[in-house]
């Protein structure tokens, strides 16, 4: 499970409107092998595309 820290404005994709359903703060279960993991100033971050999210958690 990871939390969505910052969330890109959306566009389009192979001539598609893609809207973000997620937002900035939601906890999220992404694909094992997902992303591209960065280190910045010491902390590690996973960079997902949106359809790499599998689920939503809700609490």
């Amino acid at each position: 499970m990871a939390e969505v820290i910052e969330v890109g404005p959306g566009g389009m994709v192979d001539g598609k409107e893609v809207t973000m359903y997620v937002k900035k703060g939601d906890k999220v279960i992404c694909s094992k092998y997902a992303g591209t993991e960065v280190k910045i100033d010491s902390v590690e971050y996973t960079i997902v595309r949106q359809n790499d999210i599998l689920a939503v958690v809700e609490e």
